[in-house]
């Protein structure tokens, strides 16, 4: 299963949302990192909507793997981080940017101490919500085992 632009995939605005979102962040994080008193607020405004959209996400998943929970068997692991519920393309299509988006936090955070780049410490849940949102709807997990009572 190849992730493409133009291919319908199931849930590609989801990694794409998550792709785009990260770009943004490393692009005004390097920005900010070279002239942080000058781009202090714009950081800081980007910073706590990413954690806010990706706080939503990731609460919206666990709604939906909830109510899956019933018919499938749902781990955390498998919600959050798509393991076992996604072919390796979407998976690292999807962790690629949480990667990426904990890497510059830190980094820039490390980098410039006492500053509003340490905000962007908060950001790598916007890629941990879009990528728990994306296994909750579109996730393979195997079926729930009944006990008998």
């Amino acid at each position: 299963m190849k992730l493409s632009l133009r291919a319908p995939e199931p849930g590609r605005a989801i990694i794409l949302t998550s792709w785009w979102g990260t770009l943004v962040f490393v692009l005004v994080e390097l920005a900010a990192t070279a002239s942080p008193d000058a781009l202090g607020a714009v950081v800081t405004i980007l910073d706590f909507a990413l954690f806010g959209l990706g706080s939503a996400a990731f609460f919206w998943a666990y709604a939906i793997a909830v109510s899956r929970s019933r018919d499938d068997e749902i781990s955390v692991l498998g919600l959050y981080l798509v393991q076992g519920c996604a072919p390796s393309e979407i998976r690292r299509a999807l962790l690629v940017p949480l990667v990426v988006q904990t890497v510059v936090a830190v980094g820039a955070a490390a980098v410039r101490v006492y500053s509003p780049l340490a905000f962007g410490v908060l950001v790598p849940m916007f890629g941990l919500g879009l990528a728990g949102l994306w296994a909750a709807r579109h996730g393979e997990f195997p079926p729930r085992v009944r006990s008998p009572r």
